[in-house]
């Protein structure tokens, strides 16, 4: 079993969309994605610098689009689509369109309305985020509670991201854990968090109507790991999780036990293939970053690589 991954907000680059534009078709496609999303993906994805990417109502379409272009290519070159996929915070709208969810245009619809209501919810309290790496877990998670922080993202054991108010985060920072050191994020606000019940009220109005398919394919949740058989479930499930902690760490462990024989993280690539190596060790992985990457991928996802 093959697994396709997509990542979430953080994995953004300057200019990393240049290469992708060289492919047929893609600045077509890029094109009727910022329409439906309201933001321009060829600029930013092209010209514009690392402080503009960051801004969310950017970072999160910018990311899905990439992804939704990245599995369409490999698709195409590969003869056939992976086995499953699953997505990283945002990444999860990407994975629902691979699994034939819902279609492109939707999911680049409320990713637009996502990233915006995001922002608006981050602008409404002075919040952030910062990854905790090391220390004894059941340590880091007493001390978040002590704090009032919120164990944001479960990525992969050793790594656990906090989120809340920033002064909190400041003495996290002057006062870790023993054997943790904590890590600021370059992020707007505490996402995946109660700060963030405005976004998801706007995201539940706007999935409305959306029609929805049973997954073709194995689709997980990042809310708790879960195979998704049910199409409305999987839409109502990213709804939630604007306001849930994302559980990459149960993802892994799912994509264990069933058994996954292979993982291909597409573009914006790096930060899970990176979780991957510790979480599921032995199992060949690709990074497709760039469309240099593609070769190996369709490899993997033809059995063509051990």
């Amino acid at each position: 079993m093959i697994v396709v991954a997509c990542p979430g907000q953080g994995s953004q680059t300057p200019g990393f969309l240049s290469p992708w534009l060289e492919l047929p078709g893609v600045a077509e496609q890029l094109a009727a994605y910022s329409e439906a999303a309201e933001v321009d993906l060829l600029l930013h994805g092209t010209e514009s610098d690392a402080d503009t990417i960051r801004d969310t109502r950017i970072a999160q379409p910018l990311i899905v689009a990439a992804s939704l272009i990245t599995a369409q290519v490999l698709t195409e070159r590969a003869g056939r689509r992976a086995d499953g996929v699953a997505g990283h915070s945002v990444g999860e709208l990407a994975a629902v369109v691979g699994a034939g969810v819902i279609d492109a245009t939707d999911a680049m619809r409320l990713v637009g309305i996502r990233g915006r209501a995001m922002a608006d919810a981050a602008a409404q309290t002075p919040t952030g985020m910062s990854a905790v790496l090391g220390g004894d877990e059941e340590a880091v998670l007493a001390r978040l509670a002590e704090l009032d922080l919120t164990p944001a993202n479960y990525n992969v054991a050793g790594q656990i991201v906090a989120a809340g108010a920033l002064p909190a985060l400041a003495e996290l920072a002057a006062e870790p854990v023993r054997g943790s050191r904590v890590m600021p994020l370059q992020v707007a606000g505490a996402f995946h968090t109660a700060y963030m019940a405005p976004a998801v009220e706007t995201l539940r109005e706007a999935v409305t109507g959306v029609a929805t398919s049973d997954p073709e394919i194995a689709l997980w949740s990042n809310r708790d790991g879960a195979r998704v058989t049910d199409g409305a479930d999987a839409l109502a499930r990213i709804v939630t999780q604007v306001s849930s902690p994302v559980r990459w760490d149960l993802c892994m462990a799912s994509f264990a036990q069933d058994g996954i024989t292979g993982f291909i993280e597409v573009a914006p690539a790096g930060a899970l293939v990176g979780m991957a190596k510790r979480g599921l060790r032995g199992v060949p992985n690709v990074a497709v970053k760039t469309p240099d990457d593609l070769d190996a991928a369709v490899a993997l996802l033809n059995g063509e690589a051990a």
